[in-house]
């Protein structure tokens, strides 16, 4: 077989994993968008003190971060389907407990759900890597960027179920936890379709791949995860508190739901031409657009709370994390061998999602506590976008301008 005709192989199989990754993304994330859409809002009526409004969404995202090293382990030597199995099971876990939580009037229960919850949005950052596991380097950076589209259809789906299913029941957003767990039930299924090998093991005496320190000296990965870190933080550093300021500036629940689903489909919406520009571009270029992008979203945020300022604010929001996330996620994919992808993808993940958890604990501080009223607080959230950009973009230019080995 000819190398062309094995790349064509190796292709058609990509893509077919890569829908049903699409699939995926778009049935079981659509959880992610209706807990993230309510979450704040529950953990306000739980919570004894508003300053923990948001303490909710950050122990999701504790947990995603605590899941990552040993779940991508378990992926590397179990393989990407049982890994997946995994995260829907703690999908189911974690919306169960936080529903019992929300029945029984306790917040530390809810927590605990949260936390769980966590073990699902791990697995499902995975998605854009497994859909680089059989692809060619020239398809790569189109079929991370398609697996990231699925979130289109969850854009429309989650928040628009959340809010929907959250006064069904007497007792608050319960609705919306057990509407979660049966969507975790349902997409179960299209794991059993995944074909993708486990990675090949190496024999006694051959290189296993660098160590996780010695890939943090690479230059491409430190600042591919950097770059990672940053874009996802920021973009949970705000959204995280967009409802909280929506409402807190005259406006209702419903008006919330609309301002997140405009976010999460501009988040989602620009992988379908994403993939094509990494290609063409590169992905810094399009990392740099991304946090221009982010940057012009911040300065959109301060300079109102007119409805129309949060609707273009959290629009342009999503836009530049989708160029700077996809854009440091094929940085990072062609950057490893597969021996090391084990290795690489959970420490980025753990970094990236630890950051995460780091703003989204900021972000319920800023807006509750750093003000007098939610003016003040919604301007401080945004003011604090302002350091990590410029780590990120100096990092950006020290690869750059760092000579090539």
């Amino acid at each position: 077989m000819t190398d062309t005709a094995a790349i064509a192989h190796d292709d058609s199989r990509a893509r077919r994993n890569m829908w049903i990754l699409v699939a995926a993304q778009a049935v079981l994330g659509s959880q992610v968008a209706m807990i993230y859409t309510v979450a704040g809002l529950a953990g306000g009526m739980l919570a004894a003190n508003a300053c923990l409004a948001t303490l909710p969404i950050s122990l999701i995202v504790i947990g995603s971060m605590t899941t990552a090293p040993w779940l991508s382990s378990a992926m590397q030597v179990l393989g990407r389907r049982a890994g997946f199995f995994i995260g829907a099971g703690g999908g189911v876990i974690g919306a169960s407990i936080s529903a019992w939580g929300l029945w029984t009037d306790s917040f530390l229960l809810f927590l605990l759900g949260s936390y769980c919850t966590g073990i699902y949005v791990s697995a499902q950052g995975f998605y854009r890597f497994a859909a680089a596991d059989t692809a060619s380097d020239a398809f790569r950076p189109k079929a991370i960027s398609y697996v990231m589209a699925g979130g289109l259809a969850s854009a429309v789906i989650g928040p628009t179920l959340g809010t929907n299913l959250a006064d069904s029941f007497v007792v608050p957003f319960l609705g919306t936890y057990l509407g979660a767990i049966a969507i975790n039930l349902v997409g179960m299924a299209l794991f059993l379709l995944l074909d993708i090998p486990k990675p090949p093991r190496p024999a006694a005496g051959q290189p296993t791949g660098r160590s996780r320190l010695e890939l943090l000296r690479d230059p491409t990965v430190l600042v591919a995860i950097i770059c990672g870190m940053v874009t996802y933080a920021l973009m949970n550093l705000v959204m995280t508190s967009t409802p909280l300021a929506v409402v807190g500036c005259g406006f209702d629940t419903e008006t919330a739901g609309f301002v997140v689903t405009a976010h999460v489909l501009a988040m989602f919406a620009p992988s379908f031409f994403t993939g094509h520009l990494i290609a063409r571009f590169g992905a810094r270029t399009i990392i740099s657009i991304g946090l221009a992008i982010l940057a012009g979203a911040g300065t959109v945020a301060l300079a109102g709370v007119e409805l129309e300022n949060f609707f273009l604010a959290l629009i342009l929001l999503g836009l530049g994390w989708n160029f700077g996330f996809i854009g440091a996620t094929t940085m990072l994919a062609q950057a490893h061998t597969p021996e090391e992808r084990g290795r690489v993808q959970g420490m980025n993940d753990m970094f990236v999602f630890g950051m995460v958890a780091l703003a989204s604990l900021v972000s319920g501080g800023l807006m509750n506590c750093s003000g007098g009223n939610a003016q003040e607080g919604w301007a401080s959230v945004n003011l604090a976008m302002v350091p990590f950009l410029a780590l990120a973009g100096g990092a950006l230019i020290w690869l750059t301008l760092r000579p090539e080995k």
